[in-house]
């Protein structure tokens, strides 16, 4: 058998690699993708179907937004939260687990945003389905993370999200307008000025 010589294997190892490298800088695949949820995925509340995480951004105009949104659950400090509090402010979520790099990369970025924003009437809520307590409290502490998170493990917030729209990659990040519906998700790494642009849009809008 006529062996591959040694300057093309070392070209397949290099572009297996880099592919990698990419696959961990922009978003983790959801198991919750395959098969049959990825079929039903496909049809999509705005028909968008299936997209993989990597930063792309899908809005919805205000006469084409699904919801409201309707979730609860309890943090890992044992405080219950249900957004219906939040009616009437913009509401960021955002999907992750502690050994996701794009989640780590991007958790500055929404710290940032939580704390500038606040005074605006921005609410921001991590959910973690995959994470025990002890594991996301370190990330939260490492990362000075200022927002609190659902301790997710059931799936009950995550199937809260697919029942509205498809929730595809860790990290996602959906963003709810002042009247709890969905106007916006990234899927994938979230690029800190098309964060800003997206929350400052929202926070413009009126009730109206």
């Amino acid at each position: 058998m006529r062996r591959r010589p040694a300057r093309n294997r070392t070209a397949v190892a290099l572009v297996t690699a880099g592919t990698a490298v990419l696959l961990a800088l922009t978003g983790c695949a959801d198991g919750s993708g395959d098969g049959a949820a990825r079929d039903g995925a496909a049809q999509d509340v705005v028909d968008q179907g299936y997209q993989s995480g990597d930063g792309t951004t899908t809005t919805w105009a205000r006469g084409d937004r699904v919801g409201p949104l309707e979730i609860t659950g309890t943090d890992y400090e044992g405080t219950a939260h249900d957004l219906t509090r939040w009616r009437g402010d913009v509401v960021l979520l955002n999907t992750w687990y502690a050994a996701c790099p794009p989640c780590r990369a991007e958790a500055p970025d929404l710290a940032a945003v939580a704390t500038e924003y606040a005074d605006q009437g921005l609410h921001v809520l991590g959910i973690n389905s995959r994470d025990a307590a002890g594991t996301a409290q370190a990330f939260q502490r490492q990362l000075e993370v200022p927002y609190p998170s659902l301790d997710d493990t059931g799936g009950e917030a995550i199937a809260a999200l697919q029942g509205v729209v498809p929730v595809n990659a860790v990290p996602t990040t959906i963003l709810l307008d002042r009247e709890g519906r969905v106007a916006a998700r990234v899927l994938g790494l979230v690029r800190p000025s098309t964060l800003r642009a997206l929350v400052e849009e929202l926070l413009a809008e009126d009730t109206a």
